[in-house]
């Protein structure tokens, strides 16, 4: 059965999703409630195909939600600059982020302390770099973190929309640090750019299948582990460590075009992040 988002819900499929009989395609489901958000006509329509018994339970929850509004506590005033600030931070980040930002920062810091005092070793910044941002997904997408997960994931709206939004606001967070830190070094920041996008697309990819903060430590602990070890498994310096053999210009069009093929991969699987269980 096909939902039509434009102007109205089709009847046949209003009847559907207001009897649960819409059938197991989520995608129609979803549709049909993001039209509900903004649709009056169909959302009142909808309230009349509710059962008599369903209809009496709402009616007596409104009316006491009611009551209670007005016999209690009135509501904390905010100003226009508040309102539009906290709707900007629900719909972007979580107050979980603030101690992953600390945490991250606090180790590009201490890297970059790691590279000034032992400058003939192979860079520990370089090896941080590309999975920088994937401790912030992990926290901004999982459900032990966010006290809110379950309202949040239950809305029309929730999946890879809200995932990007929150992506964006991690690599927000991350890449002036790493900046600052590769121009501390001497080093060209914008090599990272791209080990970054293309490790944040293959977690947001991996995750629709395992879960965001499953993937993000599959791919950065094994990317920090396998590195590392063959970077600082040996005594002496390594002028072929992995860090410094695939993070340079001459790689870069292999990580730009990885990153495209992993963002169309995410993009197709798109309805999976939807799923619930990506909230590990």
């Amino acid at each position: 059965m096909t939902a039509h988002v434009a102007p109205h819900v089709a009847p046949a499929a209003l009847a559907a999703y207001a009897a649960g009989t819409l059938g197991p395609d989520p995608a129609t489901t979803w549709t049909i409630e993001v039209h509900l958000e903004r649709c009056a006509q169909c959302r009142a329509r909808l309230g009349e195909l509710a059962a008599p018994p369903l209809r009496a339970l709402l009616d007596d929850t409104r009316t006491t939600i009611l009551a209670k509004a007005r016999s209690g506590p009135r509501p904390v005033p905010r100003s226009p600059l508040q309102g539009r600030l906290r709707r900007w931070r629900l719909r972007w980040t979580g107050w979980s982020v603030l101690g992953w930002a600390a945490m991250t920062c606090s180790a590009i810091l201490a890297a970059v302390l790691l590279d000034w005092n032992y400058p003939d070793r192979p860079s520990v910044v370089l090896l941080l770099a590309p999975v920088a941002p994937l401790a912030g997904l992990a926290v901004t997408w999982s459900h032990r973190a966010n006290p809110a997960w379950e309202t949040i994931a239950g809305t029309a709206r929730a999946g890879l929309e809200l995932l990007l939004r929150r992506t964006l606001a991690v690599l927000a967070l991350v890449l002036p640090p790493l900046t600052v830190a590769g121009l501390a070094l001497g080093r060209n920041p914008a090599l990272w750019l791209l080990p970054c996008l293309t490790f944040t697309a293959a977690t947001l990819l991996l995750g629709s299948r395992i879960g965001v903060p499953l993937a993000s430590a599959l791919l950065g602990g094994g990317w920090l582990a396998a590195a590392g070890a063959v970077t600082f498994g040996h005594g002496s310096a390594s002028a072929t460590a992995p860090a410094e053999a695939l993070i340079r210009a001459e790689t870069m069009p292999a990580w730009a075009a990885a990153a495209v093929v992993l963002a169309l991969l995410t993009a197709l699987r798109a309805d999976h992040l939807r799923n619930p269980a990506t909230w590990r």
